[in-house]
């Protein structure tokens, strides 16, 4: 247990110096936005309250308040973060190729520990899931934190208060990062368990048979498409299921196409990857 610890903290230290940067163009970004854009939404509403010889009030009723929305749904908000759902997804292949193609090609000394391979396979799928998490979780920290600093820079007339619920009900993005019951926090977060560990899987046939593992892969990757689908396929084809019935069957097949995808890979790293 200690050594897959180890591997795990290993792994997040690797990475970190990056992770590091994108948090704080996040944290950069996001708030440059939020001061940016609520500029650009005042000096608007003044322009239109000018030119037209508005009220606040008559503007209100016009063209209505001014919400946070404006911000979540700007570049400078969205942009970092889909920069790093971009770099993370990067990273589930660099993880295991960076070992290969290094300088060095520390997979043979990675391969050589007196460990499990499986701890090595969990400690980097666990390494990448808590990063993930952690970006997560600054999300939530700072967004209070923005909130509350356009609420400030909005005269009261023309503010369009929002919770924080409410904002991230409102948002697409946001609503699919921060869940807002456990049953959204199980599809959103166990498709990407079980998409990294359909991934992995396809890296250890590329890596167990080369060229032809490249093809494997690909058919694996197809073919668990396809079977996490097929319920969504199904209702196509007019063969209608509840909700319930349809989030209970996508689940079940997730929970299997995972626990497969990780024996699987597992299994070519212990018995088809050599050093």
């Amino acid at each position: 247990m200690m050594r897959y610890i180890k591997l795990v903290n290993f792994e997040i230290n690797r990475f970190s110096k990056i992770y590091l940067s994108l948090l704080l163009i996040t944290l950069v970004s996001q708030f440059a936005g939020v001061i940016i854009v609520t500029k650009s939404l005042l000096n608007d509403a003044r322009d239109i309250m000018k030119e037209e010889r508005l009220s606040e009030a008559a503007y209100i009723a016009n063209y209505g308040g001014i919400d946070f929305n404006h911000i979540a749904n700007s570049l400078l908000f969205v942009g970092p973060i889909a920069l790093s759902a971009v770099a993370l997804i990067f990273y589930i292949f660099l993880i295991w190729y960076r070992d290969w193609f290094g300088k060095n090609t520390f997979i043979y000394r990675l391969l050589m520990l007196p460990t499990s391979r499986l701890s090595i396979y969990l400690s980097k799928a666990t390494s990448i899931f808590l990063m993930v998490l952690g970006l997560i979780a600054f999300q939530i920290i700072i967004l209070p934190m923005e909130n509350a600093l356009f609420n400030s820079n909005v005269p009261e007339a023309l503010l369009n208060e929002m919770s924080i619920s409410t904002i991230t009900i409102a948002n697409p993005i946001l609503s699919l990062i921060i869940p807002s019951t456990f049953t959204q926090f199980l599809i959103s977060y166990g498709t990407g368990l079980m998409i990294m560990s359909i991934l992995f899987t396809a890296i250890m046939f590329e890596r167990s048979f080369r060229i032809k593992g490249i093809i494997m892969g690909l058919l694996y990757c197809g073919i668990a498409a396809v079977l996490f689908l097929a319920p969504v396929l199904m209702e196509i084809g007019n063969f209608y299921f509840y909700p319930n019935e349809l989030f209970g069957l996508m689940l079940a097949i997730g929970i299997i196409l995972t626990g497969l995808s990780v024996w699987l890979g597992a299994w070519l790293l212990k018995n088809r990857v050599t050093v």
